[in-house]
């Protein structure tokens, strides 16, 4: 199901849940996503300053995608 994501915390919400859905540890996520455990713990904990670049890594790893609309656009 899509999610409204508005804020660091949203997506750290959003790494969380899908971690735990695929009963991952937050340390065999970073082995896998090639990142530091502190980066996830940061990352699921909110952390706005979180690198744009390994964000993507940990969601594309997980198997989440995200669609950016510009204004006025509107999904199916």
């Amino acid at each position: 199901m899509a999610k409204q994501v508005r804020s660091p915390a949203d997506i750290g919400a959003v790494v969380r849940g899908a971690r735990r859905e695929q009963n991952l540890r937050q340390d065999e996520l970073a082995g896998v996503a090639g990142v530091g455990l502190r980066f996830i713990v940061d990352l699921e904990a909110g952390k706005p300053t979180a690198q744009l670049g390994k964000v993507l890594r940990v969601l594309q790893t997980l198997g989440c995608s995200i669609e950016i609309l510009a204004p006025g656009e509107r999904t199916r």
